[in-house]
């Protein structure tokens, strides 16, 4: 499995960064971690089990260990990496971790990874202009949410810097901001709905 140092280092690849609580992680989290990886022709997809999401304070909530535990059985470890480097960055804010990563991997081309439903709540997020000028951004459909993510104040607001799907496969090269809408199958699993059936996801 490929280790990613809380220090750093200068490896020079295209990475897609996909953050989230993982409770659990499913395959819903898995196929758009492989879908990323083909579309954006990446070279490897970071997950970044997170120490705790502070939009989700209060939920029913399985411990970091066990969390990070499942997603690294789920992953190949080689192009599909599960990392705790949030956890040792103790950094809980997508901001402060991408900001951190981007300097200590200056070669690396990030790619920020979400879903509809995180872009539709963005606009809470610590500082998301700056996210959005840090790394290019993929957004993948989730039932429900596109409208409203695509007509939200932050889609809106980044209107311009919106690139046509035939561009997907430039975006880490690309700038920020940038980002584009992924047109592709949507996925219909919920975390939420996995915990109430008591089930793994996987």
């Amino acid at each position: 499995m490929i280790s990613i140092p809380t220090w750093g280092d200068r490896r020079s690849i295209k990475v897609g960064l996909l953050g989230g609580s993982f409770n659990p992680f499913h395959y819903g989290h898995l196929q758009l971690a492989k879908k990323a990886l083909t579309i954006l022709q990446l070279d490897q997809i970071w997950l970044l089990v997170s120490p705790g999401n502070p939009l989700k304070v209060g939920k029913e909530m399985a411990s970091f260990t066990e969390r990070y535990q499942r997603v690294k059985e789920a992953v190949d470890g080689r192009h599909i990496i599960a990392t705790d480097i949030e956890n040792r960055l103790h950094t809980c804010y997508s901001y402060d971790t991408l900001q951190t990563l981007c300097q200590r991997f200056p070669n690396c081309n990030f790619v920020w990874l979400m879903g509809a439903d995180g872009l539709s709540q963005m606009a809470l997020w610590l500082r998301w202009k700056d996210i959005l000028n840090l790394v290019p951004i993929a957004i993948f459909p989730r039932p429900s949410y596109i409208y409203k993510a695509l007509n939200g104040s932050v889609a809106q607001w980044a209107r311009s810097y919106r690139l046509p799907m035939q561009n997907v496969s430039i975006l880490a090269n690309c700038n920020p901001p940038a980002w584009v809408f992924i047109l592709s199958s949507e996925n219909t699993i919920s975390a939420t709905a996995l915990r109430a059936r008591g089930k793994s996801g996987l």
